[in-house]
This record gives C-alpha cells, structure tokens and sequence, in this order.
C-alpha cells in the first residue's frame, strides 16, 4: 500500500486564508448597520375618502418617543420609537411600513415633502441621517451628519432644519446636500422654529441679559434682522412660527413680528401661563396662518397685523392640502372643548361639528377623510 500524500503547503495557506476571511466577513457583517436595520416597506397609501361625522370616538391611540411636528404625511402617521420610525394607517392604527436601528437611537424626527427625515446616535453624537418616502418606506437617501445628541428636527417646505444649543443646521429634504451652517458664537439656541419667512431663533447671549430673536434666510442662513426682547426671562418667551412674519410669547401676549425688519405689528393679550403650559404651535394654511398659544388660536392673514379671528381652542388645526389652490375653501377643523369644530378660515364662523368628549390640550388636527388625527406631545389618536 503506498503512503497517503500530504496537500502542498500552498494549499493549506489558501484553505487557512480563505476561512480567515469568511469568519472576518462574518464579524463585520453582524456589526454592520445593514445587519443592525430592520425594515419593511409598503405600497402607497390610498387617497383618503369621505368627511368626519357629526359623532366622533377613538378609534386607536399610539404614544410615541418621538413625533414631528406634523405627523400626517402622504397618507400616513408617523411615529418614532428609541430604535426607529413606524408608518401607520391613519384609519386602522396597522403598521404600514418600519425602519429599526438596533444599533442606534433615534435622535430626532421631520415630515415635510412626502420624506420622513430621522438623524440616529450611534454613538456620543447624533451622526447618521435618513430620509425614507413617507407613503412606502423606500429609502429617499442616507448620509452622515456630525450633530450634538440635544439636536432637535423642524422643518417647513422645502427645507429641514437640525437646531443644537450652539448652531442651527439646513437640510435639503428631497436631496441630502446641507445648505448651510451657522455657529451662534457665544449665544446659546433656547428656541427655534421654521416658516415660509426663514428659520427663526431665540437667542441667550453671553454678556447680555436680554433675550434675542434673530430670523435667518432659509436658502442661504444670512441673518435677516435681529430683535431684542423686553424680557430676560427665557419662561417668559416661546417661539409659536415664522410664516408670514415671526409669532412669538412674550410674557402674557402674542407678538406678531414683521418678516422684513421684526418690527412688532400686531400683540393679542393671552391669559397668564398655567403651571405645565404646552408649547405655542403655528402652521401656515394657504394664504392664512393659525398661531395657538395658552387656548387661544388666532388667525392672521396675508399682512402679519392682519388678525381675521380669534376664538377659545384646544389646540391647531391643519392640513395636509395646504399647497391647494382653494384652499381658504376647506374650513379647518378646530379642536374645542367637545369637539373638533369647523370654521370658515376666512372668517372663523362654524359650519360643522364633530362631537368628541375628552379632548386634552396642546393638540395638532389634521382631518383624513373620515379620520381626523390628533398629534398630542406624547401621543397620537385617531378619531372616526
């Protein structure tokens, strides 16, 4: 019988070298970020058909970790988790699509132009981007940021807005190019919202005892005008939006600040601030814009100091449609005590009701067909 032949050397090196490689192949796969991502997508949402009832009850409820500020968008609710992002129907409550990190934490949450835009912590900082189509889930884009972990998203049309305590940071939301960057120096950010007029800031400044409102250019972050306010109190003052002019509280009024020079055209008197008030909210509606603030909804149009009406409320009303041309013909749906109440936007008459008892302040309505979802700070309901 002859002796039993050994494998050259050369193959045992390529036999060691090609294990070595599957098993690192392997390792960094189940490290990776594709192996951390669970996800699903779905196809696009139907359109919404029909009109609330007179009658309303809840017909499901989600709290959430984070919520944008708009949470409809392309026929869907968007709602943020620690790990990730869920699309709802708004009609059933059922999970349309997912996106989950493990690996991650979601830091931050914007709706605007039909994308989902989320910056994710894999780290110390929050330095991952993406921007998922809201009505299937597919991926818009991805790309790495460089944000603090206190970064928080607005957005408004066209642009996506990533404020920290020391800088304010604009996103293009249907590509992924940041537009530009501006480091406050020695202000520190204390509020900040974002409008059809710009992006704008309530400022602290080293040195000073005065707060600052400063409104920034949206396409290319110049400065526009500098406002100081009479009050050092940063409980005293909160940001409500920036269409058409600046909305800001100031102490126990609401000041509406013209967009060319913050000139303060128009202040309606506000009752005093309760012991947990819910933050001012604005949302521009055509050629109208609804400002909220301690149960008040005002309504101005096309000139900041033009008020049309005023009336108690429990929160805003909004629109998925506001890029229709007749617009000011879909009456907005008010949250009030017993109810969502519809009102001319022109006038603020009612020309509908749709009973609802229990409703909590500090709430977004946004009707979809039949539903009307409500988007509270925690939490978001729907209504049928």
């Amino acid at each position: 019988m002859s002796a039993l032949r050994h494998p050259p050397v050369r193959v045992w090196v390529w036999t060691a070298a090609t294990l070595a490689l599957v098993v690192a192949v392997s390792l960094l796969w189940r490290s990776s970020d594709a192996a951390a991502t669970d996800r699903s997508t779905a196809s696009p949402a139907a359109a919404p058909t029909g009109s609330p009832a007179g009658e309303l009850s809840e017909a499901w409820s989600r709290r959430a970790a984070v919520l944008p500020e708009q949470v409809v968008a392309d026929g869907r609710v968007v709602v943020g988790e620690r790990h990730g992002i869920t699309a709802l129907d708004p009609r059933t409550g059922r999970q349309a699509w997912h996106y989950d990190r493990s690996n991650a934490v979601l830091c931050g949450m914007t709706a605007v132009d039909d994308v989902v835009v989320a910056v994710f912590r894999t780290d110390v900082r929050c330095d991952e981007a993406v921007a998922l189509h809201a009505d299937t889930g597919g991926y818009a884009w991805t790309r790495s940021v460089d944000f603090d972990s206190a970064v928080r998203l607005a957005s408004t049309h066209g642009s996506v807005v990533a404020v920290s305590r020391g800088s304010v940071v604009v996103i293009d939301p249907v590509g992924d190019n940041i537009r530009w960057r501006t480091d406050t120096a020695d202000c520190a950010v204390l509020d900040a919202a974002a409008g059809s007029s710009g992006i704008a800031v309530v400022l602290r400044c080293t040195g000073t005892d005065v707060l600052r409102v400063r409104l920034l250019e949206a396409g290319q972050g110049k400065v526009v005008w500098t406002r100081d306010l009479p009050t050092g109190d940063s409980t005293q003052v909160a940001l409500a939006g920036a269409d058409q002019g600046v909305a800001v509280v100031v102490g126990d009024e609401l000041q509406l600040l013209a967009a060319a020079d913050g000139t303060a055209t128009t202040t309606v008197p506000l009752p005093a601030a309760g012991a947990a008030e819910p933050h001012p909210l604005s949302t521009a509606i055509g050629p109208v814009v609804a400002v909220w603030a301690r149960g008040t909804l005002v309504v101005h149009g096309g000139d900041p100091d033009a008020v049309l009406w005023t009336v108690a409320a429990l929160g805003l009303p909004t629109s998925v449609d506001t890029l229709e041309a007749d617009v000011l013909s879909i009456p907005l749906l008010v949250p009030e005590d017993g109810g969502f109440v519809a009102r001319d936007a022109s006038t603020g008459a009612e020309v509908g009701r749709s009973g609802v008892d229990g409703l909590a302040a500090g709430g977004v309505a946004t009707p979809v067909g039949e539903v009307v979802v409500y988007r509270l700070p925690d939490r978001v309901s729907a209504y049928r």
